[in-house]
């Protein structure tokens, strides 16, 4: 087992993972930006290096500088957390060439699953079902004209490098595709240094819904059932539930089966994600693989017993896996509480927390960096507390979330929490009738109005 692991990352993430290595009896290490010198994660750790100045591109993201702060340290791994380099195929070989344990995917792993081209082809020779699309990367505007018309209008354009909505269209008619395809280029290019492009049949009515996998060293891979992640705003994900509402036992034994045999064909090492997309008459098709821990990991946690983070750790140590699959036996859901104006377009609010009162009581977990005083910085994402609450049923899981958010005291900043409340009066969201385009229909009340 490791003596000492540095936490890349910073935040709730930072802080999570430094709480499973304190109970395992290993030593951690923070690093910090200048901009989080006074975060939590820096205090509660051994030890704690800073990496460079507010910029992520200068510090969570510098290679040299994160590498070099393990080396003074004499830390044997470094745990990604999610975000920044957690999926760089890169940083996992460096961490090999000096020695370190990169606690995630291997560099060959994240290359076949982290582009998503690449993972869909790879998806194909699993035996996994996937979504009618282009071979490959799209190289003019021709071949997706011809691509297309083949599969058939609707259709959706995406950024290989993609990731949080970012250089995808949606194209209903091939009058559209000109401008969709020079936009999303564009996008894509200013985004992730990558202007490639591929295309996918437009799966109407969708559920986004997610497979949990954890690989070893040794081929082997287990699933912990799913999350069902549908409601989101632009790409990125609001709230999150398990088990989902429109899941049935047949339907989990073929997902999660699926996700097994995707993970084991790549020998995949670690914890991981299998993401599909399920249509109304729940078929399901590959969307992608999320080769690191998912910020949404704590409600798999709560209906399976699990502690995520222990596993990752003790799998990167070169543990067994016990092969078993896991099933939820709760109700477990997640709201992502965000430094953001929900009745001003989400726009992002940091700034100084006046006053902070967590919820509590039996079944609420709430993970979080913040405290009275603590100064949200605005150079990184805006999420500062994941409230999650487990009950017998999902009747009980809404009831006491509700209970949970009311008692929830942010003052200072705005957050979601509003934006929260109203969701859980949504008929629809109550009775689990949703799909990714339920935002699209959501009508948020403002009460200054």
């Amino acid at each position: 087992m490791f003596k000492k692991v540095l936490i890349a990352n910073r935040g709730e993430i930072a802080l999570r993972v430094i709480r499973t290595c304190k109970e395992m009896g290993i030593k951690t290490v923070a690093v910090y930006s200048k901009a989080d010198a006074d975060s939590l994660h820096v205090r509660f750790a051994d030890e704690a290096v800073c990496i460079g100045p507010a910029a992520s591109s200068e510090s969570y993201l510098s290679i040299p500088n994160i590498i070099a702060a393990a080396e003074i340290t004499n830390a044997d791994a470094i745990h990604p957390g999610y975000g920044f380099l957690s999926e760089n195929a890169k940083f996992s070989r460096i961490c090999a060439e000096h020695g370190i344990k990169f606690i995630g995917a291997t560099g060959d792993q994240i290359d076949k699953m982290g582009d998503k081209a690449t993972a869909k082809e790879t998806m194909k020779e699993a035996g996994v079902p996937c979504v009618p699309g282009s071979e490959g990367i799209l190289d003019s505007l021709e071949h997706a004209r011809k691509t297309a018309k083949k599969i058939g209008y609707p259709v959706m354009m995406k950024a290989t490098a993609g990731g949080g909505g970012k250089g995808m269209r949606a194209i209903f008619a091939e009058s559209e595709l000109e401008g969709a395809w020079k936009s999303a280029r564009r996008e894509s290019a200013a985004a992730f240094g990558n202007d490639g492009m591929y295309m996918e049949k437009l799966i109407l009515e969708p559920r986004h819904i997610e497979i949990q996998v954890i690989g070893d060293s040794y081929g082997k891979a287990c699933h912990l059932s799913e999350r069902d992640c549908s409601v989101q705003r632009r790409h990125q994900k609001l709230v999150e539930e398990t088990p989902s509402p429109f899941m049935t036992d047949k339907l989990r034994k073929k997902m999660g089966d699926a996700a097994v045999k995707a993970a084991e064909f790549i020998a995949y090492e670690g914890a991981g994600t299998v993401e599909f997309l399920v249509d109304k008459d729940r078929n399901f098709y590959f969307m992608e693989m999320n080769t690191r821990i998912q910020v949404e990991h704590p409600i798999t946690e709560q209906v399976v017993g699990f502690d995520l983070i222990r596993e990752q750790i003790k799998v990167a140590a070169g543990e067994k896996i016990s092969g078993k699959n896991y099933f939820p036996e709760m109700h477990s859901i997640e709201v992502r509480i965000n430094a953001e104006d929900a009745f001003n377009d989400f726009r992002p609010s940091p700034g100084m927390i006046a006053s902070f009162h967590a919820p509590g009581g039996h079944g609420v977990r709430l993970d979080t960096h913040c405290y009275s005083g603590y100064m949200i910085p605005p150079f990184y994402d805006s999420m500062i507390a994941k409230l999650i609450v487990t009950a017998r049923t999902r009747e009980e899981a809404i009831d006491k979330l509700e209970r949970a958010l009311g008692e929830f005291v942010i003052e200072g900043v705005k957050t979601t929490i509003p934006f929260h409340q109203q969701l859980l009066q949504n008929e629809d969201f109550r009775r689990g009738v949703y799909t990714t385009k339920f935002m699209e229909d959501f009508e948020l009340k403002d009460p200054a109005k």
